[in-house]
């Protein structure tokens, strides 16, 4: 899995992303790069230390997301996106890129919900999002999704061809959505969730935050949805 590169948004992390970044398959993948968010206690240094390729993109999760895949080595053909909370497990990488690597998936996302989860690792309102986001997909693109979990990955290829725009938190699900709309091969696969190493969620932390992330996966879905009817795919 050399052709890989690792990316992590990172944003006041320091509790976890250090244990997250020593972890890496090193062996299989040809670099792990944090992106630094605008972390104010040290996440950036941490994570250095701790063998990632830091650069910084304090603009937001859409954002970092877009500056790490733009940062990725260009040998690197299989790009895969997680959260530095280690929440995501590390080890079972090989299973979310085996699938591209086969040539068997152009995009595997992990499934917390078909997968096993630790009791408090999953608020309720991370749940009814990734249902959302299903009965939407189903309904309008006859395909079903069963969770927006970070930990992904897809052929750089692909990517490229979806021409992500979103800036915010609605990146993984603007990246599902163009992943149906290209009629990629798209796999989900059961993961394992812990609970968070520290820190706080920053999409379902509290209330208003849980508010606003179900108010962007209506925005976003209405936007990619109107683009792609207009082109007149």
């Amino acid at each position: 899995m050399a052709n890989v590169s690792v990316i992590i948004p990172v944003l006041n992390e320091a509790g976890s992303i250090g244990d997250v970044v020593a972890s890496m398959p090193w062996s299989d993948i040809a670099e792990c790069i944090v992106v630094d968010n605008g972390s104010t206690d040290g996440s950036g240094e941490i994570a250095a230390a701790a063998g990632a390729r830091v650069i910084q993109s304090p603009r937001g999760y859409g954002a970092a997301m877009h500056a790490g895949s733009e940062a990725a080595l260009a040998t690197s053909d299989i790009l895969v996106y997680m959260d530095g909370d280690g929440q995501d497990a590390v080890e079972e990488m090989a299973r979310v890129v085996g699938p591209i690597a086969k040539d068997e998936a152009d995009f595997v996302i992990t499934s917390r919900i078909l997968g096993k989860r630790e009791s408090g690792s999953m608020q309720f309102s991370q749940v009814m999002a990734g249902f959302v986001v299903g009965w939407l997909t189903r309904v309008f693109y006859k395909f079903h999704y069963t969770d927006m979990a970070a930990f992904r990955a897809i052929r750089r290829s692909s990517l490229e061809q979806m021409h992500m725009e979103e800036m915010t938190y609605g990146w993984n699900l603007e990246m599902q959505l163009k992943a149906i709309q290209l009629r990629l091969r798209i796999l989900e696969v059961p993961a394992h969730y812990r609970r968070r190493a520290g820190g706080e969620s920053k999409v379902s932390g509290n209330v208003r935050a849980s508010w606003e992330t179900v108010k962007r996966i209506f925005i976003v879905f209405r936007r990619v949805r109107r683009k792609f009817r207009k082109v007149g795919q």
